[in-house]
């Protein structure tokens, strides 16, 4: 098969689009998420200050990933991305005792938003590979995770750091958004 007849068949099959909105407290791990899905280089990651977007191509969707800085001051502004958000993950810090009951809190604000209504949600358990980090199951109990009735939800442990369980992840991403477009 030569190159013009590849491009036709690109051209005639194009990759369903789905928006990705990426969010967690700062230091829980989204940007390198993001580059790890990205299969970018993790070894220089700085806070975010605003936003990185990123397209990934997986299983044939574009996946339009729109990670968002977690610092408590651009927090505010997370409201401003919600708009025909296909899927939302959630990254949280397992190792970050202290921070689980700011970070649940987070959480619950954005499942109350009308424009996320119905949205499925990932969330990772990031920093698996971390001695202290507590389990995804500690987790989702801590979070009353299995109270949420208004959308699918799952929790996927990974560590963004190897890569361990971030394609778990995306996986069910790709398999709810391939049900949601139907």
């Amino acid at each position: 098969m030569g190159l013009l007849s590849i491009l036709r068949k690109l051209k005639s099959a194009p990759d369903q689009e789905v928006r990705i909105l990426l969010l967690g407290l700062d230091n829980a791990g989204k940007t390198t998420v993001l580059k790890q899905l990205a299969s970018e280089d993790i070894t220089h990651i700085t806070p975010t200050q605003g936003f990185n977007i990123k397209s990934v191509q997986s299983q044939g969707f574009k996946l339009n990933v729109w990670d968002i800085g977690g610092q408590r001051k651009i927090r505010p502004y997370w409201r401003n991305y919600f708009e025909n958000t296909d899927i939302l993950i959630y990254v949280i810090d397992s190792a970050d005792r202290k921070r689980f009951d700011e970070t649940g809190q987070e959480l619950a604000e954005l499942l109350e938003e009308e424009k996320l209504g119905g949205v499925p949600v990932l969330i990772f358990a990031n920093k698996q590979d971390l001695l202290t980090a507590a389990p995804a199951s500690e987790i989702a109990e801590g979070l009353n995770l299995h109270t949420i009735r208004d959308r699918v939800w799952q929790i996927q442990s990974c560590s963004a750091l190897t890569g361990e369980g971030v394609q778990d992840g995306m996986n069910w991403v790709c398999k709810h958004v391939n049900a949601k477009k139907k």
